[in-house]
């Protein structure tokens, strides 16, 4: 009983985070990208906050000033690729938007290539070409001229999501403060999407108040909510099949655009959202294999997806 509460609610977070691309969609047609970035990351601390601090106050080993450049560091990288994904999903599709940043997963050991010169393997360089191949044929029938500035900056978005789950890593290896690392991020997100938004954006409070619902949904469910489902959840279920059931939120945000925003896909754009999702899969759940099945798997990312970078 106690696997099957924690495979749903998995599945819970994955729908949350797929369902949070329309909320994002649909707030920025009334206010500017980086004053929803702040409105719900704000939301997203708060709730944390009294996590964080109770965390803290179980744990004996104090932070040194390394620590906290390495938090901050963290917290600008999930600023970038929020912040870029953000705006870009100002001009593309929920649906669209949902798959370009499932592709942040197989993107993690390139990343990891260039900063730590950790040599990709096969699967990897499989992984990764399976799925930019499936995002091109997404793109409006795979033609290169449907290509819009929003789903550039979705997929390049990617990257700094990446570099912050490479991050974050190095930080939970020397401290097991998931929930602190995770309100840190969220703190750092909102001062900097609020100093942008006032710098570069109209600022009207009777915007904000008219998207609340949508600043709520991704602030208390997304940020805070199904966060905590997934910390739960998977000290009982299998690294494995997390992946599946978290993969899933690509899926829902496509679902979840087609049922609210009337998105649309042809035969093309659905075999593009299958080949990105495989190659999500691929590169999670071969390195699990039993070792008689794999030859030449030396390096590949953790197989269950990060656990502080929601959408």
């Amino acid at each position: 009983m106690v696997r099957l509460k924690a495979d749903l609610s998995l599945l819970l977070a994955a729908l949350i985070w797929g369902t949070a691309f329309v909320a994002q969609k649909t707030a920025v047609a009334t206010i500017g990208p980086l004053l929803f970035l702040g409105c719900r990351f704000l939301i997203s601390a708060a709730l944390l906050a009294p996590l964080a601090w109770r965390e803290s106050r179980r744990c004996v080993d104090p932070l040194t000033g390394s620590d906290w450049k390495l938090a901050l560091g963290i917290g600008l990288s999930l600023f970038g690729g929020m912040a870029i994904q953000q705006i870009g999903i100002v001009s593309t599709t929920t649906t669209n938007a949902g798959f370009l940043t499932a592709i942040y997963v197989v993107m993690v050991p390139v990343v990891a290539w260039v900063l730590l010169r950790k040599r990709p393997t096969w699967l990897v360089v499989a992984s990764c070409s399976v799925s930019l191949v499936g995002a091109w044929l997404l793109e409006q029938g795979g033609e290169s001229s449907s290509w819009g500035y929003g789903d550039g900056l979705v997929l390049f978005s990617d990257i700094f999501q990446a570099v912050q789950i490479i991050l974050v890593e190095r930080f939970l290896a020397r401290h097991s403060r998931p929930l602190l690392l995770s309100f840190v991020q969220y703190a750092v997100i909102t001062v900097l999407a609020f100093a942008a938004a006032f710098a570069f954006e109209t600022i009207e409070p009777a915007g904000i108040w008219a998207v609340m619902p949508s600043i709520l949904y991704a602030g208390v469910l997304s940020g805070g909510i199904a966060f905590t489902l997934q910390i739960v959840a998977q000290r009982h279920t299998p690294a494995a099949e997390a992946a599946i059931i978290m993969s899933l939120e690509s899926v829902f945000a496509a679902l979840s655009g087609a049922w609210l925003l009337g998105d649309r896909l042809g035969p093309t754009g659905l075999f593009g959202c299958a080949m990105i999702l495989a190659g999500v899969l691929l590169v999670q759940l071969v390195p699990l294999l039993p070792k008689r099945t794999q030859k030449t798997n030396q390096l590949e990312p953790s197989a269950a997806p990060p656990q502080d970078a929601p959408n």
